[in-house]
């Protein structure tokens, strides 16, 4: 395994639309999962999309919220999100392309999701809260968007050290974290 070169803001491949995995079954795409797996934990991230480490494929990977930063993580290729009603929420969003920010992000707080797991098998579910939040992130940057795109109120976007230090509250004013 390898820790890979994560890429940031401003350069091309996080804009673009990332192409559709044939077979995630092959060994440089399980190469790549356990590469992704790796540099997430490294990095201290909860979720990673292959744009982000210059792989222009739909594919991304996550930890459980809540889960050991250097615990086990979940890939999903080619995966589709639908929201499961209209119920919107605000959080806050760091991204290990846009290091060092975070922003307000709002985003359906219940999703349905559907893809191919590591062995390419189909599978579906619903997520919600934070790992509802994880996937969306993910799957955006599967579609060349990055969360400052869907913030609404730039105001709400600051540097991790001053919003922690003026300990801004969380959207919806339940207090900071």
């Amino acid at each position: 395994m390898a820790i890979l070169k994560i890429a940031r803001m401003g350069h091309p491949v996080l804009l673009a639309r990332a192409a559709p995995v044939a077979d995630p079954t092959g060994p440089e795409m399980r190469r790549l999962v356990a590469d992704m797996a790796e540099t997430m934990h490294d990095a201290g991230g909860v979720g990673l999309a292959a744009p982000q480490v210059h792989v222009p494929l739909r594919l991304f990977v996550w930890r459980s919220p809540g889960g050991p930063v250097g615990g086990g993580a979940s890939v999903l290729f080619n995966p589709v999100l639908s929201p499961l009603d209209d119920e919107v929420v605000t959080g806050w969003e760091g991204c290990l392309s846009i290091p060092g920010l975070r922003g307000a992000v709002p985003r359906a707080r219940r999703i349905r999701f559907a893809g191919l797991d590591g062995e390419g098998r189909p599978v579906e579910g619903e997520a919600e809260d934070m790992l509802a939040r994880i996937m969306q992130h993910e799957a955006d940057h599967l579609d060349g968007t990055l969360y400052t795109m869907r913030m609404p109120d730039l105001s709400r976007l600051g540097f991790n050290e001053e919003l922690a230090r003026f300990a801004p509250p969380k959207p919806g004013g339940e207090g900071s974290r």
